[in-house]
């Protein structure tokens, strides 16, 4: 399986690019990482040295891999942070191209736009430029609860609410829905859960709360729900997949009392996770199943 990952970089830490490539890589999928930004480390420590990377950059090196005579064996785009709304403009330029040479080719849209107790944390323009462009050519999208609400303009404190939230959120173009650090009314005290819907039905997995203050978590979700969602067929087995991975990676970095999520010491927790956690199926299909 061949990937184009197209989000921000940091030379310390794991967020963006540096949280999603690796994971994807360890999984044994063949990643060509396309940068928004190259900082020193994430935002987050207050300060940090590098600098943004323009639309015509990302053009510029997709064009290059296109030169290569490789897209038609680009199997998916994945974006996370855009920037700006030039950026994300460019970002799906690159999935049209993709998506042109292979057709079967599949994008999964990561719609970084803010979190519960920060609020709306990109660019002016970013959100409605994801909400009514990016969702669009998206075939797959794994917003936060946060952005689930923001993008559906619904609220999601119940189980039903979410459910109806992702529906919504599939009107707007995307057939696969990840949604991520979800808690609803009926997520029992010391636990996080999340949802996972496509045509075949509503899943949800759920796991203990770990108290970890690590970026990048979002990030290298999303990567492992797009590769094991092409990879496997199936929402709920992919959702099973991911959320046992990631458990597993946040366990080993609460264990180390690291600041930054811990993919290379708990790579193993990637392929092989020492606690596997089985998707509940919420619903039946609502239509007949689709080939993805």
């Amino acid at each position: 399986m061949n990937l184009i990952s197209i989000q921000s970089h940091v030379a310390y830490g794991h967020v963006g690019n540096s949280a999603a490539v690796f994971p994807l890589q360890r999984m044994g999928v063949e990643v060509w990482p396309v940068h928004t930004v190259q900082f020193s480390n994430h935002t987050g420590y207050g300060d940090f040295k590098g600098q943004v990377f323009g639309a015509p950059l990302i053009r510029n090196v997709v064009a290059g891999i296109a030169a290569r005579g490789v897209l038609g064996e680009c199997d998916g785009v994945l974006s996370g942070y855009m920037g700006s709304a030039e950026t994300a403009a460019a970002i799906l330029d690159c999935v049209s191209t993709v998506k042109r040479a292979n057709p079967s080719a599949r994008y999964c849209c990561d719609p970084v736009i803010g979190d519960v107790g920060k609020g709306v944390f990109v660019a002016e323009g970013i959100p409605e430029f994801i909400k009514t462009k990016a969702l669009a050519l998206a075939d797959i999208v794994t917003p936060n609860q946060f952005e689930l609400d923001y993008l559906t303009g619904r609220g999601s404190t119940t189980l039903v609410q979410a459910c109806d939230a992702a529906k919504a959120l599939h009107d707007l173009g995307p057939r696969a829905v990840l949604v991520t650090s979800l808690i609803t009314a009926e997520t029992p005290e010391g636990h996080l859960d999340m949802l996972a819907s496509d045509e075949t039905g509503i899943f949800r997995l759920r796991t203990p709360r770990l108290d970890v203050v690590a970026s990048g978590a979002g990030d290298a979700i999303a990567a492992l729900f797009f590769a094991h969602y092409l990879r496997q067929g199936k929402i709920g087995g992919a959702l099973s997949s991911a959320g046992s991975a990631i458990f597993g990676v946040l366990q080993k970095t609460l264990d180390a009392g690291a600041r930054e999520i811990q993919v290379v010491t708990a790579q193993d927790e990637i392929v092989k996770p020492s606690c596997v956690f089985e998707a509940e199926r919420l619903s039946e299909p609502a239509a007949p199943e689709r080939v993805l």
